[in-house]
């Protein structure tokens, strides 16, 4: 059976963690809510739109039920896409890491909390949708990551046997959601500092220089 690896999007394939920063930001700004760009970091990061809305508008008091998250899941997209359209900056690696993986044969997937037209929006002008066979985005699941549910999901698409699996994440929430899926994970440093990933089964600055079979396989030794 041949391998399959499950990618993480934001902060994997596109650095776009501050282009979500950005918006998010800007997009609490109109509820009268902030956010500074360190608190983004520490307790924002792995969470889907509709997490990081639910948590942050009851904190605040404010409604969360549903029309109120999808109003403000729809005013951080329109303030995510500008963002995309004035630049876009891919991980250094994923393209050339990707189209690797392809040729190789192996079977690719996405698993991410954003939404699949920002997912859409990317791969589109980066031209890597073709390799992607499975895309698992927020509108699939109903729980975000640390929730195993999106990588599952995907695998159980593609039709892999765990072993035959690994994620490539950048999140804490990521690479616990990773684990409960019983899946290998390696993870970049793109959103977290290496000393906090020792859970992981191996620890990547980037995807520069790096090749499929580097990656942390449980089959290896088959």
């Amino acid at each position: 059976m041949s391998r399959a690896i499950l990618f993480d999007f934001n902060g994997v394939i596109i650095n776009d963690e501050p282009q979500h920063c950005e918006a998010l930001t800007a997009t609490l700004a109109e509820y009268g809510i902030p956010l500074d760009r360190d608190t983004y970091y520490r307790e924002y990061l792995g969470f889907d739109d509709r997490e990081c809305f639910r948590f942050t508008f009851e904190r605040y008091g404010r409604p969360a039920g549903a029309p109120a998250l999808a109003e403000a899941i729809e005013r951080k997209a329109a303030h995510y896409a500008a963002e995309i359209r004035r630049a876009m900056t891919l991980v250094p690696g994923a393209a050339d890491f990707i189209r690797a993986a392809a040729a190789d044969g192996l079977a690719l997937a996405i698993v991410s909390g954003a939404l699949r037209r920002e997912i859409d929006l990317v791969l589109d002008a980066a031209g890597l949708r073709r390799h992607f066979g499975v895309v698992v985005a927020a509108e699939d699941v109903s729980a975000c990551k640390p929730d195993p549910q999106g990588y599952i999901r995907a695998r159980q698409a593609l039709g892999r046997a765990p072993e035959h699996c690994v994620v490539v994440e950048d999140s804490l929430p990521g690479l616990a959601a990773a684990r409960s899926a019983g899946l290998r994970c390696a993870v970049l440093t793109t959103s977290h500092p290496g000393d906090r990933l020792g859970a992981a089964d191996a620890v990547w600055p980037d995807l520069a220089g790096r090749s499929p079979s580097d990656l942390p396989w449980a089959d290896a030794a088959a």
